[in-house]
């Protein structure tokens, strides 16, 4: 789904690069992540400000 550089969960986390349930917890715990928009039940997150927001929070290396 893309409604106008909106994504999906699933489409969040790979972007991201974490599990559907980080970006949950993401959401709930860190100040300054990207807030979704719900469109009925499904949560919409602004593509653009999820990138921005990785861009300023690196991945941590894999151990």
């Amino acid at each position: 789904m893309n409604i106008s550089g909106m994504v999906t969960t699933d489409q969040a986390a790979e972007i991201l690069g974490v599990k559907k349930e980080s970006v949950y917890i993401y959401v709930r715990r860190l100040e300054g992540f990207p807030q979704p928009t719900k469109l009925g039940r499904t949560l919409l997150f602004d593509e653009a400000a999820l990138r921005q927001w990785r861009q300023g929070h690196p991945a941590r290396p894999r151990t």
